[in-house]
């Protein structure tokens, strides 16, 4: 029996199935920030990429993850030690994760039909 998706699930499915590669990027930026090899532009770039999740998951209604996307990009920009903005993130990425695995049991679990109006 195939399940029976909202259209609106359906695109929200579609945008979560494109998130691991990215993950996999902020992941890979946040280590090279502890390593210092990490130069204002890759941090910069890293700014962008969680400014489009944010934007692309608030415009499908996935809140948990646009606000978590948005206080990595936040963070990501804000000055101050290294060390802290390192420990931020990481914490944050594990949120996103938990955060992204929600919305995509949330997207795959069809929603109840409405009763016949008769």
């Amino acid at each position: 029996m195939a399940l029976k998706l909202t259209s609106r699930q359906q695109a929200q499915l579609g945008y979560l199935q494109t998130m691991p590669p990215k993950f996999q990027r902020i992941h890979s930026v946040i280590e090279q920030m502890t390593e210092l090899r990490a130069d204002e532009a890759v941090v910069r770039g890293l700014s962008r990429l969680l400014d489009e999740i944010k934007g692309n998951a608030s415009g499908l209604s996935l809140t948990g993850v646009a606000d978590t996307a948005g206080l990595m990009a936040t963070i990501s920009r804000r000055g101050g030690g290294l060390q802290m903005k390192v420990r931020g993130l990481r914490e944050l990425l594990g949120s996103l994760k938990i955060n992204y695995e929600a919305a995509v049991r949330s997207a795959t679990t069809p929603e109840p039909s409405a009763p016949d109006q008769g």
